[in-house]
Parts: C-alpha cells; sequence; structure tokens
C-alpha cells in the first residue's frame, strides 16, 4: 500500500537536527531574512529544558561575538559563564617538570575564553530561535528520507507517536518538505549525511571520556589544566562559584566549582565510572596532586565515547553540513562548538552573497565555497589535535622524550606561544594566518 503524504515547501533552508549548531544556523539565516525549518527527533520539553550532560564549553572570543549577535548569549545566567584567565599544559605526574604556562594577557584580552554549560547553550539556543520570526521547529519527529533533487531538496519525516498514544491509535501521516537547501546537523554519526551519500573518517581512539563537575577547597583562580597522564588524561576546567552554598562537609562548605574531564581506556574508563563518589573524587584529587585541595563531585558523571569525525566534504548540489555532523573533533583542544559556530558565519555569509547575485543558494558553486573555506580552517585544527593526542597517549619512551621537547620548546619560543594562545582565543597572530594563506595558494 503507498503512502499519502503531505507535502509542503515554505522555508528557504532545511536543518536536520535542533542542537546549538543547527539552531544557530536557523536563527542567524533568519535574521538575514531567509526563512528556515528546523526539524528535530527529540520532543520539545527537551530542547526547552535539556537535562545536564555534564559537558562544559570552551568557547573563543569569535564564538562568544557569534552567540552575542545572535541574541542567544545575553539569555544565559550569570552564574552560566565563566572566564579562563590562564593554561597550563602538564606532561607527566604534576610537578615532576615544569608545565607550559599560556595567559590571557598573549592575547591582549582579559580572558583566554569561555566556559558555558552544553545543556545552557541548547536551552538558550532553542529559546530566541522559537521566538524568532522565519524559524519553525518541527520536534518529536523522526526523518526518514533526504533527497537532493535538481530543483529542490526533499525531506520526509513521521511524527512520533506520544508514549502515552494507545496501541492501536493510527500513525502519524508521513511528512514531506522541500526547500533550495538541506543542511545536516544531526550529530557526528550524522544519519542525514550518509543519506545524502557524504561519507566521513572516523578515528576511533578507543578510549571513553568521563565528565563531570567537582566542589573543591581551594579557589583555581581561573585557571585551566590539561595533564597528559601516562594512563589517563586529566582536564581541569575553571567554573563560576556556584550560586548555592555546598553540603559536602569535606570541601567545608565551599562554593569553588571546575569542571572535571578524564580521558581512559575504555576498561579503565568502566571501572572509574563504577567506582563510589568518594573514590573516584579522591583518585581526581590525587592525580591532580591535591592543588585545590579536598574535591567532591558536585552531581553525576558522564562518561562518552571518543571518536572523532571529518566529512569527505562539506557540501554538494543542494546540501551542506554543518557542526558536527561536518567535523566531530577530540576535546582536548576544546574547538568542537567553535567549529561549528564558524560554520555557521561562512554558511550565513554564502547564502547572502548568492542572494546578492541573484543566484540559487542551492547552486553547488555556492556551497563549494562554504566547503573549502570550513575545510581550510577546519583541517589543520581538527590533524593538529588528533597529533597531539596520540603524542602526549603514547607511553613508550621515544613518544615520551618527544613531547618534552615539544613542551620545552613551547616554553622558549614566545611567537610560538603566541601561536597557540591564538588559537585558543580564535584570533592567531597576523604572521600565522600569514602562513595559513601561503599554505593554501
Amino acid at each position: 500500500m503507498t503512502s499519502s503524504f503531505s507535502s509542503s515547501s515554505h522555508s528557504h533552508v532545511l536543518i536536520v537536527g535542533a542542537g546549538p549548531a543547527g539552531l544557530s544556523l536557523a536563527i542567524s539565516l533568519a535574521h538575514a531574512g531567509f526563512t528556515a525549518t528546523v526539524v528535530e527527533q527529540q520532543p520539545q520539553a527537551a530542547l526547552a529544558a535539556p537535562a545536564p550532560d555534564g559537558r562544559e564549553i570552551a568557547l573563543t572570543h569569535p564564538s562568544r561575538a557569534t552567540l552575542q549577535r545572535l541574541g542567544t548569549w545575553a539569555q544565559l545566567a550569570p552564574h552560566e559563564t565563566g572566564a579562563i584567565r590562564e593554561a597550563q599544559v602538564h606532561d607527566g605526574p604534576l610537578g615532576q617538570r615544569s608545565a607550559l604556562q599560556l595567559d590571557a594577557q598573549r592575547s591582549g584580552h582579559g580572558a583566554l575564553g569561555f566556559m558555558v554549560p552544553n545543556h545552557a547553550l541548547r536551552r538558550t539556543a532553542y529559546a530566541v530561535a522559537a521566538q524568532t520570526p522565519g524559524v519553525r521547529i518541527v520536534t518529536g519527529a523522526q526523518v526518514t528520507r533526504v533527497a537532493t533533487l535538481a530543483t529542490h531538496a526533499e525531506l520526509e519525516y513521521r511524527l512520533l507517536a506520544p508514549t502515552d498514544t494507545a496501541p492501536d491509535a493510527e500513525a502519524p501521516s508521513p511528512q514531506r518538505l522541500q526547500a533550495p537547501l538541506l543542511v545536516a546537523a544531526d550529530s557526528r554519526f550524522s544519519v542525514t549525511r550518509r543519506q545524502l551519500g557524504i561519507g566521513a573518517r572516523m578515528a576511533d581512539f578507543g578510549r571513553t571520556v568521563i565528565v563531570c563537575r567537582m566542589r573543591h577547597a581551594r579557589p583555581h583562580g581561573g585557571v585551566a589544566h590539561e595533564c597528559f597522564g601516562y594512563e589517563r588524561t586529566l582536564a581541569i576546567l575553571p567554573l563560576p562559584d556556584a550560586v548555592d552554598a555546598a553540603d559536602a562537609a569535606d570541601t567545608a562548605g565551599s562554593p569553588h566549582l571546575c569542571s572535571v574531564v578524564v580521558t581512559a581506556g575504555a576498561a579503565d574508563a568502566a571501572t572509574l565510572m563504577a567506582l563510589p563518589a568518594d573514590a573516584f573524587a579522591a583518585q581526581v584529587q590525587a592525580q591532580f596532586d591535591n592543588r585545590l585541595g579536598p574535591m567532591q563531585l558536585d552531581g553525576e558523571r558522564h562518561a562518552y565515547p571518543l571518536v572523532a569525525v571529518y566529512a569527505e566534504r562539506f557540501a554538494a548540489h543542494r546540501c551542506a553540513l554543518l557542526g558536527d555532523a561536518a567535523v566531530g573533533m577530540h576535546p582536548v583542544t576544546a574547538h568542537g562548538y567553535n567549529l561549528g559556530l564558524a560554520g555557521v558565519e561562512r554558511l550565513t555569509a554564502a547564502l547572502l552573497a548568492a542572494r546578492g547575485q541573484g543566484r540559487d543558494i542551492g547552486d553547488s558553486a555556492i556551497l563549494s565555497g562554504y566547503g573549502r573555506a570550513h575545510h581550510h580552517h577546519a583541517w589543520p585544527i581538527y590533524e593538529g589535535t588528533n597529533a597531539i593526542v596520540r603524542l602526549y597517549t603514547d607511553a613508550r619512551p621515544l613518544p615520551r622524550l618527544l613531547r618534552q621537547l615539544v613542551l620545552q620548546g613551547a616554553r622558549r619560543l614566545p611567537p610560538l606561544q603566541a601561536a597557540i594562545v591564538g588559537q585558543l582565543t580564535g584570533k592567531p597572530p597576523a604572521w600565522t594566518e600569514l602562513l595559513g594563506r601561503l599554505a593554501r595558494q
């Protein structure tokens, strides 16, 4: 029996995925005079009030500027935005060797970057998008098919039945949407990307990331630490003080908070997740050499498999990739969401230029310009991050020596430190931009 479709074509752009990247694109396009329809599998309630997932996002200055332009930054609560004043990189056990220190003064800013909870970014993106004229959000919808045709892109979906629906209730009719352009922004394991026939390189590191919040007795001073141990990698990221008094006696009611990111082998990570809260906190405290005093879990631990993804191309005729569907980063350099927001700016600019020239926004020639520009920006960061990860998680003697030489060299070369700080802030020095342009020619 054939299905009858209800079709509609009232948007310039169809976006699959209502994560912060997809919703940010919808807002940006609406501000530019385009209309966008966002299709998302999660229900509306989950988008409006997403649960904490343990992830804290480090934002660069350009990313904050984008969020300010979109109006979502203003929706964040004061306790949801923190600043990173300094970053320290440690090789091996803390205190054994001097750390590489990177401070905000080298960037000309008061902060290297900004920390915001992932669930807060999701909440504010939805809150603004839901109130933005020109943006339509279809929630509780399972995308069953996407296709790109000569004249338009198509998307078919079914509304998921509510959990309280009677078993014999009739299934909702399938829906079909059409638009000049379709954007996949669903995830690094994007089903939409696969349906569009775009492959991706995946780097499975065979490791797991554990993320959580912890209270600690001593203030962190706005300093972020990346500790490359030989078996585990530990990141301590500064967060704003808690708005409520801590109940934990071990931290003397301290309001001080940090984000903890532990990267370990799958078996080791499973053991860490199974530990009682106090035992887990004790292990983190010991690996960090008790620098923040007694530590206590604040909330739940969350574990995520560590897989990096890079799409074979970011655009084709009538389609484009955005966010993790284009590039899913290892979190060690904290560039994942920053690349997503950079993609929002680039794709919006490309569509504006096409409209100004009276051209079809779904034309492959228009979209290939976005794809090339985003690739030139993302590829060095992606490959550089993966190289750092492989070097600093290899316990063999030669890689140990090499990484010590890298850190020692960085400590002795101010221009190299300036380049690293520039990557952290999102504003590299002029000489690195020139080198990048020359390398692309």
